[in-house]
């Protein structure tokens, strides 16, 4: 199991980068070479499914966690036209592991059995400055230590042995603790100014030392609720269309890294052919 810590590393964009610019990085061939039986004459497709699958029956990481979410939640239950996701998305002190926009924003904090529960209750604490509804996905085990820590307007979900998501407890929207400075500091600098300029009110008049300040304090005149809102809809607008639809048109199992890999759309035609090449060692 110890051995198996550079799986962590796998499904990482770096890499699919360094392998749709060269056709080589030494770490995939390492890992490759490792776990995979005979893999010279497998096509990239081949492999990536063959680390997968090792990691579902063996060494669960984030990342599956992350991409059984994409495929199961957001592609079979919502239209990818309609709703985006995020990884890492900043909020307060925490970052969140999965955050999907739909008429709502739910934060998925993912504890795997690879995962202790350290910093579970500090990370939903901040999550609720943001967002209205959060879920703690985590492995079966974990059931119990959950629901002692977590408020009980926190969903519970758990990815089973086979691989299915299973509700234990439906999160519940709790609005009561949105915080206009993390909603804020969500945003960029562009997003902030459109949702003044909505608001009815005009941009300061300043130099950059001051600008942010006076922008802040022009947001906070909005109604929390209304701001968070707003948020969300400026969230949704980073995703684009071409990135909507690229989900469905790539294996399985890099639906989520190719999704939420910003250049993705550009080199879709180079990850295609990179797919299909033949493994050479």
């Amino acid at each position: 199991m110890q051995s198996d810590q550079i799986l962590k590393r796998f499904f990482s964009k770096s890499m699919l980068q360094r392998l749709i610019l060269n056709k080589h990085d030494s770490f995939f061939s390492a890992t490759i070479n490792k776990y995979v039986e005979h893999p010279k004459g497998m096509t990239y497709t081949q492999l990536f499914d063959c680390i997968y699958l090792y990691i579902s029956h063996s060494y669960r990481t984030e990342y599956y966690y992350k991409n059984s979410l994409f495929n199961k939640i957001l592609l079979k239950k919502h239209n990818p036209r309609t709703t985006v996701a995020f990884t890492e998305l900043p909020i307060a002190r925490s970052k969140a592991d999965f955050v999907m926009i739909n008429g709502i924003g739910k934060v998925y904090e993912i504890k795997t059995e690879l995962d202790n529960l350290d910093r579970l209750t500090s990370q939903i604490n901040d999550y609720y400055k943001a967002f209205s509804q959060v879920v703690v996905l985590t492995h079966e085990k974990n059931i119990g230590k959950v629901e002692k820590i977590v408020p009980p307007s926190v969903g519970i979900m758990v990815l089973t042995r086979r691989g299915a998501l299973r509700t234990i407890r439906k999160a519940l929207d709790d609005k009561e603790f949105f915080d206009r400075e993390t909603i804020f500091k969500i945003l960029r600098k562009e997003e902030f100014e459109s949702i003044i300029l909505r608001s009815g009110k005009s941009l300061p008049e300043c130099d950059a030392f001051c600008y942010y300040k006076e922008c802040f304090a022009l947001f906070s005149q909005i109604d929390v609720q209304t701001a968070q809102k707003e948020m969300l809809r400026e969230l949704k607008s980073r995703i684009s269309m071409e990135k909507r639809d690229v989900a469905v048109k790539i294996p399985e199992t890099l639906r989520f890294l190719v999704y939420t890999d910003r250049t993705g759309e550009r080199r879709m035609p180079k990850l295609k052919k990179l797919l299909t090449t033949v493994y050479g060692g």
